[in-house]
């Protein structure tokens, strides 16, 4: 993982004082050990750009910081080709980063075409702070130890349990758009930005959807070709989906050796599945089982005070503790690869959760996505959510405002802020989050790529053994209703179900009476600090069952709530035990 920030001031030098503070606040911003930071610095006239790493050597390509042509040089993330370090910032270029560059009294620091890899960015009378890490840019811009929250900004927090905005938790502090470059020259800030792709029509012959199709997989095996040539197979997390299953082909297509790895019991159709796709790839499949009880009907969790602060560590109050973040290992150069994302390559979520595409339906999925929960909110917090959808509702095409919210907001900022476990392990190749992959996703028609068309034939093409094996969940879209297959045709064999089992089930979901008693004291015992965004009543009737009804949501109120009254920065909690969640239904 590394981490940047530059500095530029508006009048003369930067003040060595705040070089010294921001070199002392590296401890609490960088979710790592202590002791495996290394860092580097390059100063120039009214410009610093600092930045560090947990990796234990130079040899990761291109380096932490490097100057090419009178310019110096920061990458966070990585680059499908190292030497392409000194097109940056470009849009053409592969991979998944961040760019940080500066010479004598400029910096420019520039996002990808899904700021998956952020930017943020803050003022003060004297100074500009610009950095990959909130925090870190909130404290150094603070002149002192104080920690000031944006309650409000907070409210899309509780609600879906990561931001719908370009705001941050801490006063001040700003997310860097998608597709957008920040500049500093002589004191003076500017920002532009350049939209996302624009669809093409969908493709209305044959020839025309392969030709398309092409060049989606031809930006897919550049992401992963440099990884033929690694010493070791890629680790790859495969489940019974569809996202997954189009990397197992897409690596089997590229002749990348590579091994896959599934958690959960051996009842769940995630290991049932994936089991099934090792085979026909003829590679090793690994099932890593959940810790349970000896009794099997119940699973050990962490204490979830425990587990709010290693989210708030490590996501900086931008995930909800609900979500399940990697913990922190010693950082490994050994290459991993996940499905994350890749609902980018199917118009994204929020469109993949719509039945009707109607206008009307389409509507009040944008309008629900920013301002659910109504009654639970205060009327300032529920304005500030209808500002933040209008320029989305007033967009004239409804399936494409959806895509682009999930790349600008699901993947921007709640997969830019839960990464950040992962990436201090190592640097994992994401194709779907490859810059080029996206350009390339989101230049195809969003109804195509919803019918689940392309995906599907991209498999067919990577892996056409795959072609008969089921998908969990749902039937593909596109062939929904068919129910005549001939020997020519390229549809699948029928719906493709997969049978729920009760391997299914999880503590997050159904939390039992243990663990929501411990998210009700937290949140109720602490109401005055949500009060600016919420309504005590709601809050109070959602707990007031033995198990909460909405187990999402009382872990996001958890989340802001621990958040506000200071559980991080500090010391990790100590001695807190474990908590037994019982099955609903062990005799499943």
């Amino acid at each position: 993982m590394r981490v940047y920030v530059a500095l530029a001031a508006k009048r003369h030098d930067v003040p060595a004082d705040v070089l010294s503070r921001a070199r002392t606040l590296i401890e609490t911003a960088f979710p790592v050990p202590a002791d495996v930071i290394r860092a580097r610095e390059w100063h120039g006239r009214g410009v610093s750009l600092l930045a560090w790493t947990n990796e234990p050597d130079d040899t990761r390509q291109p380096p932490l910081i490097s100057e090419h042509g009178g310019r110096v040089i920061g990458l966070n993330g990585h680059l499908a080709d190292p030497a392409d370090v000194t097109r940056l910032p470009g849009d053409s270029v592969g991979g998944c980063f961040s760019a940080w560059i500066a010479r004598d009294g400029e910096v420019t620091a520039s996002t990808a075409v899904n700021r998956v890899c952020p930017v943020f960015y803050a003022e003060t009378p004297d100074l500009h702070v610009v950095g990959s890490r909130a925090l870190l840019v909130h404290l150094a811009a603070q002149p002192v130890d104080r920690i000031e929250h944006d309650v409000l900004a907070l409210q899309t927090m509780i609600r879906q349990g990561f931001f719908l905005s370009d705001e941050t938790p801490y006063k001040g502090v700003t997310a860097l758009r998608p597709n957008a470059r920040l500049d500093v020259r002589d004191g003076r800030r500017t920002i532009s930005e350049t939209p996302l792709p624009e669809a093409a029509p969908p493709p209305t012959s044959a020839r025309a959807k392969r030709a398309a199709i092409g060049e989606l997989a031809e930006a897919l095996l550049a992401t992963v070709a440099p990884l033929r040539d690694l010493s070791e197979p890629v680790n790859l997390a495969l489940t019974g989906g569809r996202d997954t299953r189009i990397l197992a082909a897409l690596l089997h297509a590229a002749r990348v050796p590579f091994r896959v790895t599934t958690n959960g019991l051996d009842t769940h159709p995630d290991v049932i599945i994936a089991r099934r796709i090792a085979a026909r790839l003829k590679v090793e499949h690994t099932v890593i089982a959940p810790q349970q009880t000896a009794q099997k009907d119940a699973v050990l969790v962490e204490h979830p005070l425990s587990r709010a602060w290693e989210t708030l560590r490590t996501c900086e109050g931008m995930t909800s503790a609900y979500e399940s973040i990697v913990s922190y290992l010693p950082y490994s150069g050994r290459p991993t690869m996940s499905g994350q994302s890749g609902e980018t390559l199917r118009a994204g979520s929020l469109n993949l959760l719509q039945t009707d595409l109607g206008d009307k339906a389409l509507l009040r999925r944008i309008t629900n996505t920013f301002a659910k929960d109504e009654k639970m909110f205060t009327a300032e917090a529920n304005e500030h959510a209808r500002e933040l959808a209008r320029p989305w509702l007033a967009r004239p095409d409804r399936l494409e405002a959806l895509d682009h919210i999930y790349i600008w907001y699901k993947v921007g900022r709640w997969q830019a802020s839960a990464r950040a476990g992962s990436l201090r392990r190592g640097d994992p190749v994401r194709p779907f989050l490859d810059n080029r992959v996206v350009r390339a996703a989101l230049s195809l028609d969003q109804g195509w790529r919803l019918s689940e068309e392309v995906i599907y034939d991209l498999i067919l093409r990577f892996a056409p053994q795959l072609r008969d094996v089921p998908i969990e969940g749902k039937p593909w879209r596109f062939a929904a209703g068919m129910t005549k297959r001939w020997f020519w045709s390229r549809l699948p064999a029928g719906h493709m179900p997969t049978a729920k089992t009760g391997g299914g089930w999880s503590w997050r979901t159904s939390p039992g009476p243990a663990l929501t008693d411990i998210l009700r004291r937290q949140v109720l015992g602490n109401l005055d600090a949500l009060t600016p965004v919420v309504n005590p009543d709601e809050v109070r009737a959602l707990f007031a069952d033995p198990v909460v009804r909405k187990p999402a949501q009382a872990w996001h109120l958890y989340t802001v709530s621990t958040l506000l009254t200071g559980l991080y920065p500090g010391k990790g909690p100590e001695g807190l035990e474990q908590i037994t969640v019982s099955r609903p239904d062990p005799a499943r």
